[in-house]
């Protein structure tokens, strides 16, 4: 029996040795190495990676979103690459090439549908989340034999997914209630919008547009009222400036009421009351903002720059509504992204091959992690958010 108990010990040892380690979804993170092809996975409770996993393809412009349950991240790369990967076991479970250029995506609100937004040819597809598996393209025709690019895609309620089309000038709103028959309705816009976002609650669109100034808002609650036009004074404005890096509408953060928005080409961050939707006021920083995010409790808003100045980071007081803190974390600043309740901010330090982390109140450094030219920081708790 003692042989026999010996012999057991052994087999079972060996299958423990062989298994991930047990853990939850809600605290973990991947991180995007762009120049390499891999991304790293971490646990943000402990701030300490804990897998590496290569063959990803190109992600110099790549994004992630996950399922509801946290478990499985989508990675879509810059090549049309579709990667689903296992959080828990550290592990691609299927790749896919969907198209020749995409810029990203979204999945749906219940989590069933993974959809892909392209830029050639232009267009989303829809992908079954658990086999990734084809349901549905949306080909961005908008006049016989022309495709416009695909910018902004974004999920909203009732699994309809929202996106502008630059090229057209539109935003589509794509109904996937059937996933292999969409029903698509098309909103006139402005000039190239160029980035999109969905507000925290669901029910506005807005599209930045590049061809002239302004953003184009979608009441998603009464899409039947059409685009309209507000900030008809954002973007360049009255002096046209150069623009080193469009920024991310998508970095766009809203915090007790007001709506913070890098303003393009200006070293001004805009402050827009969401009531109105009128701008009330501007913070100066120290150069042109890319991201200009919230902390969840809405108290802070973090600031990072295009070049020449992406090795600083701005941290405005929203209570005082002035900049409150000037850091120096690093070299090409690209990302950041709180923990789910604001304790921490990690920071992509891409010249550095580092994620920094700081502590959010006393603005100190706590924790590091290597990374080869990291850009884009996609934590787990983004499965719980609308528009992420």
């Amino acid at each position: 029996m003692r042989i026999l108990f010996s012999v057991l010990l052994v087999a079972f040892l060996g299958a423990c040795a062989g298994t991930p380690p047990l853990r939850g979804t809600g605290d973990l993170a991947l991180i995007i190495e762009r120049a390499s092809g891999h991304v790293t996975l971490a646990n943000t409770s402990s701030r300490q990676p804990y897998a590496r996993i290569g063959g990803l393809g190109d992600l110099s412009h790549a994004s992630a979103v996950y399922s509801r349950d946290g478990r499985y991240a989508y990675v879509f790369g810059r090549d049309g690459g579709l990667t689903k990967i296992d959080m828990l076991a550290g592990q691609v479970v299927k790749r896919i090439i969907q198209s020749g250029n995409a810029i990203g995506g979204s999945i749906s609100q219940d989590g069933r549908i993974v959809v892909a937004q392209n830029y050639k040819p232009g267009g989303i597809k829809a992908f079954d989340a658990e086999t990734l598996e084809l349901l549905a393209e949306v080909p961005a025709e908008y006049a016989p034999g022309q495709f416009s690019k695909v910018v902004g895609l974004a999920d909203s309620p009732g699994n309809k997914f929202v996106y502008a089309l630059f090229d057209a000038g539109e935003i589509w709103v794509s109904d996937f209630s059937d996933p292999r028959r969409p029903v698509t309705q098309r909103f006139p816009a402005g000039q190239n919008p160029y980035d999109g976002l969905v507000t925290p609650d669901g029910r506005h669109f807005l599209a930045g547009l590049f061809g002239e100034d302004g953003v184009a808002m979608l009441d998603l609650w009464q899409p039947q009222q059409g685009a309209r036009k507000i900030l008809e004074k954002y973007g360049r404005g009255e002096e046209k400036l150069p623009v080193f890096k469009m920024p991310h509408l998508r970095g766009w953060s809203v915090a007790q009421g007001k709506a913070y928005l890098p303003a393009i080409g200006r070293h001004e961050v805009l402050v827009v009351d969401v009531a109105t939707w009128q701008e009330v006021g501007r913070i100066p920083v120290r150069g042109q903002p890319v991201f200009v995010m919230a902390r969840p409790d809405g108290r802070q808003v973090w600031v990072n720059f295009a070049f020449p100045d992406y090795g600083k980071v701005d941290v405005i007081d929203t209570l005082k509504g002035e900049v409150v803190s000037q850091l120096a974390p690093g070299k090409g600043i690209l990302h950041m992204e709180f923990t789910p309740r604001g304790e921490n901010v990690w920071l992509s330090a891409r010249d550095d091959h580092k994620i920094l982390i700081y502590h959010t109140e006393n603005l100190t450094q706590i924790g590091e992690i290597t990374a080869d030219a990291p850009s884009g920081i996609f934590f787990s708790s983004r499965a719980q958010r609308i528009g992420f």
